[in-house]
């Protein structure tokens, strides 16, 4: 299934463990440094200062540098429990790498969000992204939040509607 972001309610519902998919629109990237800032922005309720909508939004737990991008292990602890408070807050579709928690799956299912796993495959993801913009926390460099362009990002569902493709 092809999915362009901002991404529906109806697209998440339908989407099941085990589908293949591929991205495209802007993606927020973000991993381990900056993900509870943002958290703390939106239990402050300031998530505007981030200067993007996070409802219907991509978080992909990456990186930004001049590599490329590439998947994090999404079962981070900074990364894995930033997945609820994000959900509510609007993000469609967590996409990283590595099994989640039975506990984060449920929160999934509850916010009618999902969870996809995408490969390590840098140099595939560079050529497929064609624009990259600071979001916020400069001073974290390669960390900080981003907002990229991408075109045609596979993945698949790891988590949906209760379930997990690690189980």
């Amino acid at each position: 299934m092809d999915i362009t972001t901002p991404i529906s309610e109806e697209t998440v519902a339908v989407l099941q463990v085990g589908d293949t998919v591929t991205l495209s629109g802007y993606i927020l990237c973000g991993r381990d440094a900056v993900l509870p800032k943002v958290i703390q922005l939106v239990r402050e309720g300031r998530e505007k200062e981030l200067g993007v909508d996070l409802h219907g939004q991509v978080i992909f737990h990456t990186a930004v540098s001049p590599a490329g991008v590439g998947p994090t292990s999404s079962n981070k602890l900074e990364i894995e429990s930033s997945i609820g408070p994000l959900s509510r807050a609007g993000i469609k579709l967590h996409l990283g790498k590595g099994a989640l928690h039975p506990e984060t799956v449920k929160v999934l299912d509850e916010c009618n969000s999902v969870y996809a796993v995408i490969p390590p495959v840098t140099a595939l993801l560079g050529a497929r992204t064609s624009e990259i913009k600071l979001a916020a926390f400069p001073e974290l460099g390669m960390e900080a939040l981003y907002l990229i362009k991408v075109d045609r990002y596979p993945a698949i569902i790891g988590a949906a509607h209760g379930r997990s493709i690690y189980e």
